[in-house]
């Protein structure tokens, strides 16, 4: 994990956010990319007056939010880049490889009963880029123990489980796996591969109408510091994402939600 993205828009959290990316940086040895993302119009009709000053606002936005950090000892590359921003990422992630996406969960635009705002939602549900969703002025720590939950245990490329990887061996972290078995589970989705059997310290298997149910009924007895969940096409965020924006009456959580995207 050594590249680390962090796409800011016009939420007050993209100072914290970028914070917390730069405190993990720097335990794991990792880069952080900043990048905020701008439209540009067509040249024609006088346009290229406004693009101009929409690429400024871009990178007065990035300096504003570099200049209210500790950068510490890590390296903080800044682009503003032009287009729309799921594009943007893939563009981005095409010239350097992105190991991890640290996000804030919505705009300032976004209702209260929101949890996951579009922007955030469009970048999870459409890259396959491993995300970390943290919460508003949340302050980075060494996660102790993190609760893993999931219904299909089987993995077929170690790389997907990479991020999880690396925070239990760097932070010497304690993975609680909590396997859902749900009305439609298979018992190929009962086994659980190997390579994840080996960096757990506990097992949990229960019975749950959905996975976010699971995740509710044991979350207190685990009482993790972070929880991870799997997203695959046929999986955990399938009925979340069939808008963008995901509201907290369907999931909702204080905790950092990081997020492995699982390719089929």
């Amino acid at each position: 994990m050594k590249n680390i993205l962090v796409p800011i828009g016009s939420s007050n959290g993209a100072i914290t956010t970028l914070q917390y990316a730069i405190d993990l940086a720097e335990k794991i040895d990792a880069n952080v990319y900043v990048i905020s993302v701008f439209q540009e119009f067509s040249r024609v009709g006088g346009m290229s007056k406004v693009n101009t000053l929409l690429k400024e606002e871009s990178e007065n936005r990035i300096d504003t939010v570099l200049n209210s950090v500790d950068k510490k000892s890590v390296s903080v590359i800044a682009h503003p880049i032009k287009g729309e921003i799921l594009e943007g990422v893939e563009r981005f992630n095409k010239h350097v490889p992105v190991d991890l996406m640290i996000l804030s969960p919505r705009s300032n635009s976004q209702r209260d009963e929101v949890y996951l705002g579009k922007t955030s939602g469009k970048l999870v549900k459409d890259t396959n880029i491993p995300a970390l969703v943290v919460p508003v002025n949340e302050v980075f720590k060494a996660p102790e123990k993190i609760l893993m939950a999931f219904k299909y245990g089987k993995f077929s490329k170690k790389r997907m489980l990479d991020p999880i990887f690396k925070f239990q061996k760097h932070f010497d972290s304690k993975v609680h796996l909590l396997h859902v078995e749900t009305p439609d589970s298979t018992p190929e989705m009962l086994e659980v591969s190997g390579k994840l059997k080996r960096i757990i310290s506990s097992y949990t298997q229960t019975k749950n109408a959905t996975t976010y149910q699971g995740v509710l009924e044991h979350f207190q007895s685990h009482d993790p510091d972070m929880i991870c969940v799997v997203q695959r096409k046929r999986g955990f965020f399938k009925k979340l994402w069939e808008t963008d924006a995901v509201l907290k009456k369907d999931f909702y959580t204080t905790k950092p939600l990081l997020i492995l995207r699982v390719e089929e």
